[in-house]
């Protein structure tokens, strides 16, 4: 998909009573999604304005008919994420702003009625939403992790003899993840309440002049959702994963104002590195974004935050932003600063992909391709009424022009003389690998009569030493009863293996026989409808064969040969 950008959202909360005691002025203004602060101690000076998806005026009580509550801010953001979430994009809401600004509040609430934040409600929904759409067919499972980042040191909250050290590690594929890192299966929503509500008596918090319990940590609550559906017609089991991060930022603070002496200036002087960072780096993406062209360096692991965020800010992600502002006179400057800061973050932009096995994404993309060829197909015919009387039996439907064919015969989509397509329904074989991530990510088809493999004119084109000119044949045809049939046929003097057992006679075919030719190539026959008719028997079709059961059966049959080989 194309390159989405951050969502941005400011809220702003009512004074404290530290600032109600000091008859504190409000400076921040809001008009729809405009927010405009003055400054106070140069009112003639123009009022800097900034905009964003969302400006959320909280500032007064709930009688305000522009006050936002909790469950509006988590039906603009909490929502939406969660329907990508259910999509399988990786997902990501982040609080940010300067400390007592409110952004524990606007993430986690209060357990009081509608008090409760973003990360409450969003896994109450997500275990409503997931009883609505269950079915024998469609599977969920829910994980869930929970760690601090104090003083750049990992902690993992839901293992109370985590005593913090947990290193972070880089996936070449999934990024950044932590090592050792709790992951807890859960299956209801009062599950995930007392996991969260452990984990934030384990967070660190503590009192500055600022705010009576401020977040001397970031905190990331990470939810692994998976789906597992099974097509009943091809019985190809498809996977969709998706990781929803709910991060809490410790706030920014000053020194002098916050009162921070000893160990609480220690963990202030760290929170700041950290947000420093992680201003460098939006800085380098939104400057990157706006030239259109690649940085010549983004300092990610220049902090443990900005490193496990490293997905989410113009990765694989799509990812909102909260800004929590004070509206008191006396934090003018940090607010400012906040407001400059969540701008640039909305020039950022991510490129966000579903996360679904080959399986998954062969079948929805073919799907995708039928309603296209559909809807061109009408589109050609207009004159076509649905009460006209139909085409005579066996005349041709409108040819696909050369272009559309040549596209579906790149995805293995060929054309029958029908009109009809050999695709998820037709027998085929699957490259199997060593590496199980590069297995299945090429199908071969089997056309109806006959389809050649070789190095030269043929059907499916392979190459290596021992693979021949004309290496063997597939002959697809129906039996009396009506089912397809495919027999597998050696040429002479190909090395061609089922099940690991040479073959030099035409083999009649099973779905999910293993397929060696030659020396290096290794295949697994499907046959959807084949196994179709065996799971209506009550057949159990087990798990599918992968490439050690080939090259284990291969050395069964002929482990001298093997070896000496």
């Amino acid at each position: 998909m194309a390159g989405a950008s951050v969502k941005v959202a400011v809220r702003v909360r009512p004074f404290s009573a530290r600032e109600s005691s000091r008859q504190a002025k409000c400076v921040i203004q809001m008009q729809g999604n405009t927010t405009c602060i003055t400054n106070p101690k140069l009112p003639k000076d123009a009022t800097k304005h900034f905009t964003f998806d969302y400006s959320y005026w909280s500032h007064t009580s709930e009688e305000d008919p522009n006050f936002a509550s909790q469950r509006r801010v988590y039906e603009d953001i909490g929502e939406e994420m969660l329907a990508h979430a259910f999509e399988g994009y990786n997902v990501c809401i982040l609080a940010y702003g300067q400390t007592g600004a409110g952004k524990s509040y606007t993430m986690m609430g209060r357990q009081e009625p509608g008090q409760r934040g973003i990360i409450p409600q969003l896994c109450e929904d997500l275990f409503a939403r997931v009883a609505l759409e269950g079915s024998p067919e469609l599977s969920f499972s829910v994980e869930v992790s929970y760690l601090e980042i104090y003083c750049e040191r990992v902690r993992d909250l839901l293992n109370p003899k985590s005593r913090g050290g947990l290193r972070v590690r880089e996936h070449p594929l999934l990024g950044p993840y932590v090592q050792d890192l709790s992951r807890l299966a859960v299956t209801s929503f009062a599950d995930i309440a007392d996991l969260m509500d452990s984990g934030n008596k384990a967070r660190t918090v503590a009192a500055t002049n600022m705010n009576e319990t401020s977040s001397r940590s970031h905190a990331v609550f990470t939810i692994v959702f998976s789906q597992r559906r099974r097509d009943p017609l091809s019985d190809l089991t498809t996977e969709k994963v998706s990781r929803i991060s709910l991060v809490d930022l410790a706030g920014s603070e000053r020194a002098d104002a916050s009162g921070a002496k000893g160990i609480r200036l220690k963990e202030g002087a760290n929170i700041n590195k950290s947000l420093t960072t992680l201003g460098k780096v939006i800085s380098a993406l939104a400057e990157a974004t706006s030239k259109k062209k690649k940085p010549d360096f983004i300092p990610y692991r220049d902090s443990v935050l900005t490193w496990l965020l490293k997905e989410n800010l113009g990765g694989n992600s799509r990812t909102a932003m909260i800004a929590a502002l004070s509206p008191a006179d006396s934090n003018y400057e940090e607010t400012l600063s906040t407001l400059r800061y969540a701008d640039r973050t909305k020039q950022i932009r991510c490129h966000a992909v579903i996360n679904e096995d080959p399986n998954a994404r062969l079948i929805r993309e073919l799907r995708e391709e039928v309603t296209r060829l559909r809807e061109l197909l009408s589109a050609q015919d207009p004159l076509q009424s649905p009460l006209a009387p139909p085409r005579a039996l066996g005349a041709p439907p409108h040819s696909l022009c050369p272009p559309r064919e040549a596209l579906l015969a790149e995805m293995g989509v060929a054309l029958r003389e029908d009109g009809g397509t050999v695709g998820v329904f037709s027998p085929k074989k699957a490259t199997l690998n060593e590496d199980p991530l590069m297995s299945e990510c090429l199908l071969y088809h089997i056309k109806d009569g006959v389809t050649r493999v070789g190095q030269v004119d043929v059907d499916i084109k392979l190459s290596g030493p021992f693979i021949r000119e004309q290496h063997c044949l597939f002959r697809s045809r129906p039996d009396p009863s009506g089912e397809v049939v495919v027999t597998l046929e050696p040429c002479e003097g190909a090395e061609t293996y089922v099940n690991g057992k040479q073959v030099t006679e035409p083999v009649v075919l099973k779905s999910g026989h293993r397929l060696i030719l030659g020396k290096n190539h290794v295949f697994r026959f499907t046959h959807p409808e084949q196994a179709r008719r065996e799971r209506e028997r009550g057949t159990s079709p087990g798990p599918p064969p992968d490439w050690n059961l080939a090259q284990r059966e291969l050395l069964e049959q002929q482990g001298i040969d093997m070896r000496l080989q």
